[in-house]
């Protein structure tokens, strides 16, 4: 069945939440509800009517008579805690499909969140874990992916930093991890043990209510008999610490407390309380979780790691980007920006950390199934030989706008020199000409102008040939998956060698056009006037001259191109004769009478060249190939 929809599913320490983004659609992720709320506490009940209850149902429903909450950890073989993990998501799973928010089944392709730290072993033992919940497709993520993802395509993150460095920040119930994205490559930045988490502060109000209760004795004992009874009361205390860190600024008031609430009974009541005076104190004492560290303390000397790991880098992150629902403590916003300063490192707090986890992981699964479509729909054009073919179509407009431009340099740079110097009488005999013009043509279609101009002619037919014809190809993909077209354009300049064939004008071609020009002269002006004059016996002195009185004797038979031939190889015209059948005047027209023969002869070798335009194609095609291939992992960031 196709995939429909993505599910985020944010499954936290202390608060669960979850997002659906549909697939074909770039519409932002929509939140989903449990129990009538976007964001639930992470809480599993059990009712002896009701069965198994989640979130803030678990806590308030009477009759509970198990009460399991902050049960995120790495996967271990703990039978309870694999138990309550997928019983948990199972349970979540089911009443989504139940108020039909989700398709459920092969449609819906769940993508769960993990803290960035694990290992890739502990992440594939997490989503066997999770399969156990009966979900069909699933798949784990680190959180700070997703954190990433939604403030890339929420509009926070500009283009020049989505390819920067960025360090996320995640604090967390129960970590705090710090991931650098580098080139849109995740790197987790490792501190060994990594337990601190915002819960602990949860955990310092508990035992400081605790310890301060009329009624502790007896409250211990109900802990220890009634565990959902502790549990509640932790509750409570997170809630006067998000209450606090809510609105920092009206309890600094010594008699204003940010307050939370459980009753145990009728009698019993636990309320836990604080403000700016006692969350200081809590927050700077020793914690055994944290090697009777401080929580202010262990949190600095973390932003401290990952800056030397960083500096040994020798990284600046441009953006250090704050998540996790801790992330609202506004003194460890402080504490990164006086860490990673201004202006080289902008600080960016998520304004909704509670929601931006499940938001971001709906998106991470939509963009990995659009990026993977549109990776497949571009390497169509390589499969199907579509790029072969597009070329393929143009090498005879490619033949054709190289003939000219060769021509033309032929008959300047080779030609009418070789012409001038034998009138000029520095070249003695016309196939001493023949000689010379085919050096001066070798030496010139070898030159760096030669090549100049095939490249010139290469990347022209490039531009308006090849380009439109594969921005035809690819306009249609950029548009299916909503990114500029100019992602998979050819629009800067491109590099000649990239379109530049291997020509070889061999000795054969340059021979014959050169023996084509030097019987244009032989057969024009005053040397065919001197040809007819010796085959109409009007004039011997030349025959005698080249063959000798004894070779007139025996009556060598005279023809026109014996003559030529004669011609060309011995007679040593006058000087004084060249300039007269031969003027400036008479080489112009002569190069202008060659050029189309020439063109012709040039083309038809071009075209000749099988090999040289085979293998142009494959260049073509595999520059194409790599260079799209290359486009597409920098503009595939921009699907959403």
């Amino acid at each position: 069945m196709e995939i429909l929809e993505t599910i985020g599913f944010d499954l936290g320490h202390g608060e669960t939440a979850v997002a659906k983004a549909i697939v074909e659609s770039i519409e932002p992720p929509q939140m989903l509800e449990i129990n009538n709320k976007k964001n639930q506490v992470t809480a599993l009940g059990w009712h002896p009517k009701l069965g198994y209850l989640v979130g803030e149902q678990a806590l308030i429903q009477a009759g509970v008579t198990q009460l399991t909450i902050s049960f995120k950890q790495k996967p271990n073989n703990d039978p309870k805690y694999r138990e309550t993990i997928s019983t948990f998501v199972a349970t979540y799973y089911r009443l989504l499909k139940e108020s039909k928010q989700v398709e459920g089944g092969e449609g819906s392709y769940f993508y769960i969140g993990c803290p960035s730290g694990w290992s890739v072993s502990d992440r594939s033992e997490y989503q066997k874990l999770l399969q156990e919940a009966g979900i069909p497709r699933l798949n784990v993520v680190p959180e700070s992916r997703a954190a990433f993802m939604q403030a890339k395509e929420a509009g926070k993150l500009e283009y020049d930093k989505l390819v920067a460095s960025v360090l996320i920040v995640d604090i967390g119930s129960s970590t705090t991890d710090f991931t650098l994205v580098k080139s849109l490559e995740e790197i987790p930045i490792d501190f060994g043990s990594n337990t601190l988490g915002a819960s602990l502060i949860d955990k310092a109000i508990f035992a400081r209510t605790l310890a301060n209760h009329e009624q502790k004795t007896l409250l211990e004992k109900v802990f220890q008999e009634y565990p959902h009874h502790q549990a509640r009361c932790e509750l409570a205390c997170r809630k006067a610490k998000e209450d606090y860190f809510s609105n920092e600024q009206l309890y600094s008031d010594p008699e204003s407390f940010a307050r939370g609430f459980e009753s145990i009974n009728e009698q019993i009541y636990f309320i836990p309380q604080v403000n700016k005076l006692m969350m200081e104190e809590i927050l700077n004492q020793p914690l055994p979780e944290l090697e009777l560290h401080n929580w202010v303390r262990s949190f600095r000397d973390s932003l401290t790691e990952a800056k030397e790991k960083l500096d040994e880098l020798g990284i600046v992150p441009k953006l250090v980007l704050m998540t996790g629902g801790a992330s609202r403590m506004k003194f460890t916003h402080f504490l990164c920006q006086e860490m990673f300063p201004e202006p080289e490192t902008l600080l960016r707090p998520d304004p909704e950390p509670e929601r931006c986890i499940a938001m971001g992981l709906a998106r991470v699964g939509r963009w990995d199934l659009r990026a993977a479509a549109f990776k497949q729909e571009v390497n169509k054009l390589f499969t199907s030989n579509q790029l072969k073919g597009l070329i393929e179509r143009h090498i005879p407009e490619l033949i054709e706008s190289l003939t000219k431009p060769l021509t033309d340099g032929l008959i300047i740079n080779a030609v009418k020199p070789g012409l001038k110097d034998w009138q000029k009488n520095k070249i003695r005999t016309l196939a001493d000409l023949e000689t010379s013009l085919i050096s001066r043509a070798e030496q010139w279609l070898k030159s760096d102008r030669a090549g100049q101009i095939i490249n010139n002619q290469c990347t022209s037919w490039f531009n308006k040939k090849i380009q439109p014809d594969l921005a035809a190809q690819t306009d249609p993909i950029c548009r299916k998956f909503q990114i500029p077209r100019s992602s998979l354009r050819f629009e800067d300049s491109i590099d000649p060698n990239f379109v530049n064939p291997e020509l070889r004008i061999g000795d054969a071609i340059i021979a014959e056009t050169v023996a084509f020009i030097v019987n244009v002269i032989i057969g024009g002006g005053a040397v065919a006037s001197i040809i007819t004059l010796i085959l109409t016996g009007h004039l011997t002195w030349p025959i005698a001259l080249v063959y000798g009185a004894s070779l007139m004797a025996a009556g060598m038979e005279l023809n026109r191109k014996t003559v030529q031939e004669v011609i060309k190889t011995n007679v040593d015209v006058p000087g004084w004769i060249r300039s007269s059948f031969l003027g400036d005047r008479k080489i112009e027209d002569i190069c202008e009478q060659i050029k189309p023969e020439l063109q012709k002869v040039i083309q038809e070798q071009l075209t000749a060249d099988q090999e040289a335009f085979d293998k142009l194609i494959g260049k073509v095609e595999e520059g194409l190939q790599k260079t799209l291939s290359t486009k597409v992992q920098s503009c595939i960031i921009l699907i959403q």
